[in-house]
């Protein structure tokens, strides 16, 4: 990568953007301001190839006279400069035979000088887009703008491989045509109804400070959706704190939450914020909120209610403000009906309640997205060249149920990278069945003997990961989305010796 003068200008005015699953269009349009002002000119555009046609889409621009340019593979300046992936400055646009006219006609902008350049992501030879800077406000462009254009063009090829477009722009091969470009927030990939749905009311929800409650069944990224209102809303530059309310014992939940003072029990030698103090002026994220313990729930409530609180052993009151975002898998509604979740403190959640769809219900094209995407992630992650799947694998992809949703789909692509290691997967890389989970079987099946208990099955292919990661408990952990406690209790159980 190019840098001009030992700075990085553009990937330092991102990289704290690109950890956030925030608003694409304007993640990319920050990058244009910043590019425009470095080169003094009046306006930038980005324009991206979309894989499934070959035309050029304008993913962000300095563009209020038009939603989106839509040109044909070749057409105009950009056209050309995508397919010959070669830089053009033009003084003098409008005496170019290359130059199309099109666009300034239809918004009454006068283009009176040009820079053009390929975008490339990091080692990859592959053109994928291209930016397109215009009017110099000082004479035209030179030499040296030529060299700082390109050195940003570099830095935006890289910032963008850390977005959910990454992944997207350099496709693998598929036995259907690939989905077209199509993403709100970094991170979050998909662009079917139901998630369109979710999008406009995770915008919706980031506009305001009301309690937010995710619901959806595990592994469909509620974190990451609680997240994108987070860092949507006004409150994006304040702390974002999660709390895990699954993993807490119950009796530390109250401590996590309000935190103690000094000597308010055995071993407690000094004061400890809790995570609401903590998460003052940003938002708490209760995951797993149905785990609370009855009286946990109840000085929460009171929280809400009062918005202020006292840690434990304390008579000090300590107000914040913070905005609560909860999730949960399970039915809150018939924890109530049982006793096990107090229904005032479920009312005072759910002010705004988001649904997020389960992989099954939204459809092949999206499935192939996020395994695209997974394809680009691990290969990077793991210096592996793994090109695509093969025609049986994408079949058993499309089979599978995904009871553990985007999750589960995360960790086998990730694990059948790292068994392939390079070439096309297969379907023994997957280690999925044949047939779809959710079909029943029949009695000849039963007593075919093809199958296998739930153990058996569970150890193969925890052995198949230990073994794809050099015997690393901690890498194998993580890609079986277990703890490593967890994987050497199996392991101990199995008769397995400890790695070294």
């Amino acid at each position: 990568m190019k840098h001009i003068s030992g700075q990085s200008p553009l990937l330092s005015s991102v990289a704290e953007l690109l950890k956030r699953e925030v608003d694409l269009d304007a993640l990319l349009g920050r990058m244009l301001d910043i590019v425009a002002a470095a080169l003094g000119a009046e306006r930038a555009t980005l324009f991206l190839i979309d894989p499934a046609s070959g035309e050029l889409l304008s993913r962000a621009a300095h563009l209020p006279e038009m939603p989106r340019i839509r040109l044909e593979p070749g057409q105009g300046v950009a056209g050309y400069v995508a397919q010959h992936g070669a830089l053009l400055n033009l003084p003098r646009p409008d005496a170019d035979e290359r130059w199309y006219q099109g666009v300034d006609k239809r918004t009454g902008f006068q283009t009176r000088s040009l820079l053009c350049l390929p975008l490339r992501l990091p080692e990859e030879p592959t053109v994928v887009g291209v930016l397109q800077i215009l009017n110099k406000k000082e004479g035209s462009f030179s030499s040296n703008d030529e060299q700082l254009a390109s050195a940003l063009a570099d830095q935006l090829g890289d910032a963008l491989q850390g977005t959910s477009l990454g992944g997207q722009l350099l496709r693998a091969p598929s036995p259907t045509p690939p989905p077209s470009l199509d993403y709100r927030f970094n991170r979050i990939i998909g662009a079917a109804p139901p998630m369109r749905r979710l999008y406009e009311r995770v915008l919706r929800a980031a506009a305001t400070t009301a309690s937010v409650l995710l619901c959806g069944e595990s592994g469909t990224g509620k974190e990451l959706i609680a997240r994108a209102i987070h860092y949507n809303s006004e409150r994006r530059d304040r702390p974002l704190v999660k709390v895990d309310c699954a993993a807490l014992p119950a009796s530390l939940v109250e401590n996590e939450l309000f935190g103690h003072a000094a000597g308010a029990y055995t071993g407690a030698r000094r004061k400890r914020s809790g995570r609401l103090e903590k998460a003052h002026q940003g938002t708490l994220f209760l995951d797993e909120v149905g785990e609370l313990p009855l009286s946990a729930q109840g000085k929460l409530l009171r929280f809400l209610q009062e918005r202020c609180f006292e840690a434990l052993g304390s008579h000090r009151t300590v107000t914040v403000d913070v905005r609560i975002i909860s999730a949960t898998n399970r039915d809150l509604a018939a924890l109530v009906a049982d006793g096990q979740f107090r229904a005032d403190l479920y009312y005072r959640l759910r002010v705004l309640v988001l649904e997020l769809p389960p992989l099954r219900a939204r459809g092949p094209e999206d499935l192939q997205r996020l395994v695209e995407h997974f394809l680009s992630l691990y290969n990077r992650k793991h210096g592996c060249t793994v090109q695509g799947l093969d025609a049986a694998s994408w079949q058993r992809i499309r089979a599978h149920r995904w009871p553990g949703n985007v999750r589960e789909l995360e960790h086998c692509i990730e694990a059948a990278i790292v068994l392939a290691g390079d070439g096309l997967l297969d379907p023994g890389h997957l280690g999925l069945p044949e047939s779809p989970g959710s079909e029943e079987l029949s009695p000849s099946a039963l007593s075919s003997g093809d199958l296998r208990p739930l153990a058996a099955v569970e150890r193969e292919h925890v052995l198949r990961v230990l073994a794809a990661a050099g015997h690393n408990q901690s890498e194998a952990a993580r890609i079986l989305g277990i703890g490593r406690n967890t994987l050497g209790r199996k392991l101990r159980a199995w008769g397995i010796p400890r790695a070294h």
